[in-house]
């Protein structure tokens, strides 16, 4: 009997799009069918602890996995859904294995050397994609926190970039800082205000 061949398929998302500060991260992972994680989810539904867990287990057992992004400058310059896609095909290239197709969460798919499927909600139907929803997740947080110490004015390591009240109230207060997206409408206006 001839061991069964398996096909790589990796689930590519992204974390950042809507924040006003910070790079997009982009993750890609390769499941390995003998080496299942249990509990995959969309990340954006799992604590953060719980996250955490799950992207040391999916970093241990998937055959393949690697984040990519696109920095502040990147997203100001392409504009944040071509600066999506610009850090999902960095993830698959970096896999260091080519997959035969990505299956990429959302409506919209990046030019990538394998085949390419977008799928709506895939963070919360397809494994592969959840899998890297927190793989993303997790590298970005980190991030975030890391930047924090350097512009701890901002709140970084609380709200990671997002539009909360307590960031819009650190913009007006301090005015943009290099981690801030200038492309985004509250960063230009508090940039105005100063």
């Amino acid at each position: 009997m001839t061991p069964q061949r398996i096909v790589l398929v990796a689930g590519v998302d992204e974390a950042g799009r809507g924040p006003l500060a910070g790079p997009v991260v982009a993750a890609a992972v390769i499941l390995d069918p003998a080496r299942q994680v249990r509990g995959l989810r969309d990340s954006k539904v799992l604590s953060p602890e719980r996250r955490e867990e799950l992207a040391v287990r999916i970093r241990e057992r998937a055959i393949a996995w690697a984040t990519g992004s696109a920095d502040v400058a990147e997203i100001d310059r392409l504009n944040i859904l071509h600066a999506t896609m610009l850090a999902m095909r960095r993830a698959v290239e970096a896999l260091g294995v080519v997959p035969e197709e990505a299956l990429v969460d959302g409506n919209r798919c990046p030019a990538l050397a394998c085949r390419t499927r977008a799928i709506v909600k895939g963070d919360r139907d397809v494994k592969a994609i959840s899998a890297a929803s927190i793989l993303a997740k997790t590298a970005r947080d980190a991030l975030l926190v890391e930047l924090d110490r350097a512009y701890p004015q901002y709140g970084f390591a609380q709200h990671k970039g997002y539009g909360t009240p307590e960031h819009l109230a650190a913009l007006q207060r301090h005015g943009p800082c290099p981690l801030h997206r200038r492309s985004f409408a509250p960063v230009a206006q508090a940039e105005l205000d100063l």
